[in-house]
């Protein structure tokens, strides 16, 4: 399907038409799996990218002896330590006591030397159980998550980077919870268990199961590109032209758009889920798609163009600026050789993304996340939800 400008302007028929054609599309695909810890992703999810049944992961060692540059600034990305065993967590390494209340209940993360205890009390009865994973080290925070009662559990609270403790998880009913059990946090179904650690993790999935004892923590270069054997056996035997590897470079803006949705979201499965006003904010594929200039067939205003996946995002808004005058280009020569085109500032030209792409704070977030929707921002102007 080929978009431009805002989806939104579809009638309601033809968009939930549109969706779900996309949702039976994604899961048959072989993008990645869609995760967000505190959504609720569809069945349909969890197949990791690109995956040839029988071809075997390598490891990022072995990427290294050809990419060490890209290895080597990859590994140090946010998504590089998407997830952390507790051992290898640094944030509760140098955070070995954490506490926080809320009504009835009290909440403690331990260290206890190469493992953290969570532990969560109403003063009668307790829950404490080792926390076995963590999620997310990003700008944002981190999320953890431990079995009880024979099942995995979202822990109900959260580290945050702004306020250098731990609070409610994102999403988490504000209410006081009914039973000791809900205090401690959410249960994980199959489906979300397995959805969470394919994308936050490396060849968790197998024939569309949750392997977790053969996982590689975090998103590294067999997450995007998949398994390398048959890569490494072609160059070995000195047969570049046929690579054996996905690079998803090559990718339209459209399918691009797709292929980072599946952890992402996509815009159809935000539009299907009925994900409104401020609560969209996080999901970038779908902004940047409802954005007025989004073309699927410009790579000029794809994913990539901003954002290097083997680097964290650049944080100097000054950076973005040559990706903004790609298209708002003042050289009349540029519309002669057949390139899109748009208008120039008025206003300035310098730092475009501060104006036109506003952060947000979602309740509860304790984050400003950029909002994708590119667009001409007027004073006291709503969110376009």
């Amino acid at each position: 399907m080929k978009y431009i400008g805002d989806k939104r302007n579809l009638s309601e028929t033809v968009l939930l038409l549109f969706a779900a054609i996309g949702l039976w599309l994604c899961s048959s695909s072989p993008m990645r799996a869609q995760v967000l810890m505190q959504s609720n992703p569809p069945a349909s999810h969890g197949q990791p990218v690109r995956a040839i049944p029988g071809v075997r992961y390598i490891g990022q060692s072995v990427c290294t002896q050809c990419h060490s540059g890209k290895v080597a600034s990859q590994r140090a990305t946010a998504m590089a330590k998407a997830l952390e065993s507790v051992a290898d967590c640094e944030i509760l390494r140098l955070h070995p006591r954490l506490t926080f209340r809320k009504g009835t209940y009290s909440y403690e993360i331990v260290r206890d030397g190469n493992g953290s205890i969570y532990k969560v009390s109403d003063g009668v009865k307790t829950v404490t159980e080792p926390i076995l994973w963590c999620f997310g080290r990003g700008g944002a925070g981190q999320t953890y998550v431990f079995r009880h009662n024979g099942s995995y559990y979202q822990s109900r609270v959260s580290f945050y980077n702004d306020v250098r403790g731990i609070d409610l998880t994102f999403g988490a009913p504000n209410s006081d919870p009914g039973s000791i059990d809900d205090a401690a946090g959410a249960p994980m179904s199959h489906n979300e268990t397995r959805s969470c650690f394919a994308c936050h993790s490396t060849a968790a999935i197998s024939d569309g199961q949750l392997q977790i004892e053969r996982l590689v923590p975090g998103v590294n270069c067999e997450a995007c590109h998949g398994p390398g054997e048959k890569h490494v056996a072609a160059m070995r035997t000195g047969n570049p032209q046929e690579k054996q590897i996905f690079n998803p470079k090559t990718l339209s803006t459209e399918d691009m758009s797709n292929y980072c949705g599946s952890c992402h979201r996509t815009w159809e499965e935000v539009a299907s889920m009925h994900i409104y006003n401020i609560n969209n904010l996080r999901f970038q594929p779908y902004r940047l798609t409802n954005s007025r200039c989004y073309d699927a067939d410009d790579r000029r205003i794809s994913c990539t163009t901003c954002h290097n996946p083997h680097e964290d995002p650049k944080r100097e808004a000054v950076f973005y600026d040559a990706k903004c005058l790609a298209c708002h280009n003042p050289d009349p020569k540029a519309a002669q050789v057949g390139k899109r085109t748009a208008a120039i500032c008025k206003i300035g030209k310098q730092q475009c993304a501060t104006c036109h792409m506003p952060k947000y704070e979602i309740p509860g977030s304790h984050f400003r996340f950029t909002d994708h929707q590119i667009r001409v921002v007027k004073a006291d102007s709503p969110y376009p939800g």
